[in-house]
């Protein structure tokens, strides 16, 4: 059973190519046409402080990687190991709570801790024999990418744990197998196999990190290329800079994307990880408290900033900032924003979704198109391209014919739908593959297809799902900073753009309610996106 070009599910597919092509190839003839318009510009632009800024943006992912996933080792063996204790589910939704934070809702939590008017200012200033001089830059840039990646690395190890067959555990429970022994032979080969993977995944999402380095960075010492775009547009309005920048970031990221997928790397960084409970692990004395020890420290480091946010947020007079028109009309705008951004993630990663099974069917198994193979991994090949490209591109195109700002709203909903698609995909592609294994024959002999089959057949298996996509995407949406950031102006703002504003006028107890009411929106909507996700599992 061949199915043609002309199916609907084909053409859906082939109109969300099309959308994602005209976004990216959009950004490109931005960048295209400004090297051409002035090239000379263009390779001016690869000078000492390009080079310098690159340097910077491989050398703090790299320190961030080592940081992240050396202690999630330990941590995620340590938990490993006590399968059993009080509080280990606890700990593993928490260790799941920063893929829901917005990265600027951490920074202040971060800045709030160790800052240099901090809780820990004082002992910290006593310690340094002087006046303690805060944590912005390369040491604000670590904390803060350890404190997001150090939970996400531990759970994918957590995850490499649980391929290892009960059979051996019970193997080496019989032999009387010690600590050093099971590490050696059992624990480290599973560990090591997902190590690249997972090192990959979290060097990706430190390359690319923009508004952390953005609002902990501190200057042009401790600036990547992410934000030197950012720089180069906004402030200095030097889009020959923008583009040799462009060109460079769009080319690391394109290496490290690439080699993820060498190494089989989930570049989505799945929040809903299964960990299942093993027997047969005894623990001695030593070993326990060591194993304590790394846990109770982890859960600090995580948890502090966490608190923090909430602690600082009280304090803030919420009354007064609900009732400001600012706030108000910023948090209408980023709901509004988020729901048509995750609209439109959704109805792309079905289309695609949906594309890819109907060309999959009834053809040889060996002989994918060239069609199937691009709705196959259209979703991924955005990750190649940051949002913050993607925006310097589109801003450099339109810069001469339109009022960029004006399209502050359109740029916002259409890259983040674009980026979380590759979210949407995860949770949309397994049930409808599974559904329509099972009605995909039926529906050709009743001639079910169209709107009647998507309503009828497709539709009651696909709305958890696309409730669970729905609510991450937009999760995601709300919490994003680097396209608002670019075309953001007075006229339109965002939460987490009025939240920059705040820190950037140094009006910090504003700003600490902003970012509790922003990271218990997002909060609330991951939750909602984990507990659907759960309920489509069963």
């Amino acid at each position: 059973m061949r199915v043609s070009r002309r199916d609907p599910r084909v053409i859906a597919g082939t109109l969300a190519l099309a959308a994602i092509g005209i976004l990216i190839g959009g950004a490109f003839a931005g960048l295209g046409i400004e090297a051409l318009r002035n090239p000379e510009g263009a390779v001016a632009a690869f000078d000492g402080y390009l080079f310098r800024v690159a340097r910077f943006t491989l050398w703090q992912a790299l320190l961030s990687t080592l940081l992240s996933v050396v202690p999630a080792i330990l941590v995620a063996r340590a938990l490993s190991r006590h399968p059993q204790f009080p509080g280990r589910g606890l700990i593993l939704r928490l260790f799941a709570v920063p893929l829901a934070l917005p990265a600027i809702v951490a920074a202040l939590g971060i800045l709030t801790l160790y800052g240099r008017a901090g809780f820990f200012a004082a002992p910290l200033a006593t310690l340094t024999g002087g006046t303690w001089p805060g944590i912005y830059g390369l040491s604000g840039i670590l904390i803060a990418h350890v404190f997001f990646n150090l939970p996400l690395a531990t759970r994918l190890m957590l995850e490499a744990l649980q391929t290892v067959p009960a059979d051996q555990w019970r193997l080496a429970s019989q032999l009387g197998m010690g600590a050093r022994a099971s590490f050696r032979l059992i624990e480290w080969p599973a560990m090591r196999a997902a190590l690249p993977g997972i090192a990959g995944l979290v060097f990706m999402l430190c390359i690319t990190s923009f508004t952390i380095v953005l609002t902990l960075g501190g200057g042009p010492a401790a600036t990547t290329l992410e934000v030197a775009i950012y720089q180069a547009l906004r402030f200095d309005f030097d889009p020959a800079r923008a583009v040799a920048l462009t060109l460079l970031q769009i080319g690391l990221t394109a290496i490290v994307v690439l080699a993820l997928m060498r190494l089989g790397a989930n570049t989505t960084g799945d929040a809903n990880l299964s960990v299942v409970r093993r027997s047969f692990i005894e623990t001695k004395g030593r070993e326990k408290l060591f194993n304590a020890t790394v846990i109770v420290l982890a859960l600090l480091f995580v948890f502090g900033p966490m608190l923090a946010t909430v602690v600082s947020g009280l304090e803030a007079d919420l009354g007064r900032l609900a009732s400001e028109t600012s706030v108000r009309r910023a948090t209408l705008t980023s709901i509004v924003l988020a729901s048509l951004s995750a609209t439109l993630a959704c109805a792309l990663s079905l289309s695609l979704v949906m594309a890819r099974r109907a060309l999959a069917t009834g053809r040889p198994a060996d002989k994918r198109s060239l069609l199937e193979r691009m709705t196959d991994t259209g979703a991924g090949f955005v990750l190649v391209v940051p949002p913050i490209v993607v925006g310097a591109g589109w801003f450099i195109l339109v810069r001469q014919s339109v009022d960029v700002f004006a399209l502050a709203p359109v740029m916002v909903v259409a890259v983040n739908a674009v980026m979380a698609m590759p979210f949407a995909v995860r949770a949309i592609r397994p049930a409808h593959d599974a559904a329509a294994e099972r009605h995909e024959r039926l529906c050709a002999q009743l001639g079910i297809s169209g709107w009647g089959r998507l309503r009828l057949i497709d539709w009651p298996v696909l709305r958890r799902p696309l409730a669970t996509a729905f609510a991450f995407a937009m999760a995601l949406s709300l919490g994003d900073l680097g396209v608002i950031a670019l075309f953001g102006s007075d006229a339109v703002q965002t939460l987490p753009y009025l939240l920059l504003a705040r820190m950037g006028s140094y009006r910090t107890a504003d700003a600490a309610g902003l970012a509790l009411m922003l990271g218990l929106l997002c909060l609330a909507l991951m939750m909602l996106a984990d507990r659907l996700g759960r309920g489509t599992s069963k």
